[in-house]
């Protein structure tokens, strides 16, 4: 049996969006964000972060300094009981040439065939179009979008204008069908 996965973006839906994050003292977690990461664990979902980084690859902080944080946001959610089971993430700018940056797909790709991920039955979370756009090219079942200014027009499963709306709509809505 293949598993199910729950896929997000980090900034914007872990984190406040806050250009080129990268010190721990900056790091804001979005309100909610644990609830919703919890409610999908407890229903048998593994956890993956899929981020543009491209901070990296504009020389704007190291990879080092990357790991940092991650490994520090990681251990938050630990500490919530809650597994991160991956973080991938691309380091480049967006005019290098690469697979790896949304809207392309291949960390999505990477992780479902490594970890034998049923793309239908999963999820993705994202803020911009870029990670719909991956999401969509993974052929991924369901896509979240948190996005304020609700002018998207693509098919996606459930508009937000952030996290803390779609932990509400998790709580209040027991019955839907995951």
């Amino acid at each position: 049996m293949k598993n199910k996965a729950l896929f997000l973006d980090r900034d914007g839906v872990i984190n406040v969006e806050k250009n080129y994050l990268f010190r721990i003292e900056d790091f804001e977690f979005c309100k909610g964000i644990f609830q919703i990461v919890k409610f999908f664990e407890s229903r048998g979902y593994l956890i993956f972060v899929v981020t543009n980084q491209s901070g990296i690859g504009r020389g704007y902080y190291s990879l080092k300094s990357f790991h940092k944080l991650t490994n520090w946001m990681v251990k938050k959610f630990q500490q919530k009981n809650i597994k991160i089971t991956r973080v991938y993430y691309c380091p480049h700018s967006p005019d290098f040439e690469c697979s790896c940056r949304k809207p392309k797909n291949q960390m999505l790709e990477d992780a479902i065939d490594f970890y034998e991920i049923d793309r239908k039955k999963s999820w993705l979370i994202g803020d911009k179009i870029s990670d719909i756009l991956a999401g969509k090219r993974s052929n991924i079942g369901n896509l979240i979008l948190i996005n304020e200014k609700n002018n998207y027009n693509e098919k996606i499963n459930f508009l937000a204008k952030d996290s803390f709306e779609i932990a509400k709509f998790l709580e209040t809505n027991k019955t839907f069908r995951f």
